[in-house]
């Protein structure tokens, strides 16, 4: 099936729609110093008629400063639905700290808001949104996806972004939800998922996929395509996946499957050094110390090189 293809039939599983459900221009609330950067307080109001306010951070050096790469950072679920876009600053135990300091060091800005159902907007809750979607012929993974593509157009368009420099990153749902960007969202020239990736349908046979939140729930999806072959239209693009296999959400057996779908990708349009895998044998659902320096260099060299 040609790339344009299956993209088009995963944005009709997902009930896409980014005319209603991203975001409209925000306004900033605060500025705030950051080790000689700034973070700007935004609140962006939701375009799907609630007029939900949606909060974001955006960690971007001074005015004046030349346009720099920048990253959509995607926050994690973890059942902790108070974290929201803040983990790029406050970061969670998971991560080896913060993001945000490593990213000044880099040269790189980030902008990160609180998802549906997360931080400043736990309520309606996760099992709330997602059924109402679903009973729409919509999905909360596709309101999701929808906001951020809404945030590739901001940081596209923002004069301290160097807008052929954009790229994701994100750990656990934040690392489903990147490669899911890289693979609609031609704009995303790097991505760096760390801690989940597998094949769906292995996850199904071993009932893995019941921890999984409902959120990631698209009818339809498996009789499609494979995980693999999803994030497979990141090709040519540069893609990084970081993952543990005592990780419980990438079993070796469903990851080697993913991995499989993704390299044949690449290797059809003859890319296959953008593709980048981290693995590591021992490891959990954490980002270890070896792995989050994985994902400096890999940034660095995909956006700043």
């Amino acid at each position: 099936m040609p790339n344009s293809t299956l993209r088009n039939h995963l944005i009709q599983r997902l009930g896409l729609d980014s005319r209603n459900m991203g975001f409209a221009a925000p306004r900033i609330v605060e500025v705030e110093d950051y080790l000689g950067w700034q973070i700007e307080h935004l609140i962006f109001r939701a375009g799907n008629g609630t007029g939900e306010d949606i909060p974001a951070y955006f960690l971007r050096p001074q005015t004046g400063h030349r346009p720099v790469p920048a990253l959509v950072y995607v926050h994690a679920h973890g059942n902790n639905y108070q974290i929201g876009g803040v983990e790029l600053t406050a970061g969670r135990p998971a991560l080896q700290g913060p993001y945000a300091p490593d990213l000044v060091r880099a040269g790189i800005a980030a902008l990160s808001f609180d998802l549906p159902a997360f931080g400043a907007r736990q309520h309606p809750t996760e099992a709330a949104r997602a059924k109402a979607h679903l009973w729409q012929g919509q999905t909360l993974f596709g309101q999701m996806l929808a906001e951020l593509m809404t945030a590739v157009d901001f940081l596209g368009a923002h004069p301290a972004v160097a807008a052929d420099r954009i790229g994701a990153l994100g750990f656990s749902m934040g690392s489903t939800l990147a490669w899911w960007l890289a693979a609609l969202d031609t704009r995303i020239r790097a991505t760096s998922a760390s801690c989940s990736f597998a094949d769906l349908a292995s996850l199904v046979a071993t009932g893995e996929h019941d921890r999984h939140g409902i959120y990631m729930t698209v009818p339809g999806l498996l009789p499609l395509a494979r995980s693999g072959q999803i994030a497979g239209l990141a090709a040519p693009r540069a893609l990084q996946i970081c993952v543990g296999l005592q990780d419980w959400s990438t079993p070796k057996a469903a990851f080697d499957l993913a991995r499989v779908d993704l390299e044949r990708a690449y290797q059809t349009v003859s890319t296959v050094e953008q593709l980048q895998f981290h693995v590591e044998p021992t490891s959990g659902h954490v980002v270890t110390t070896e792995m989050r320096a994985a994902v400096l260099e890999f940034l660095m060299g995909a956006l700043i090189d």
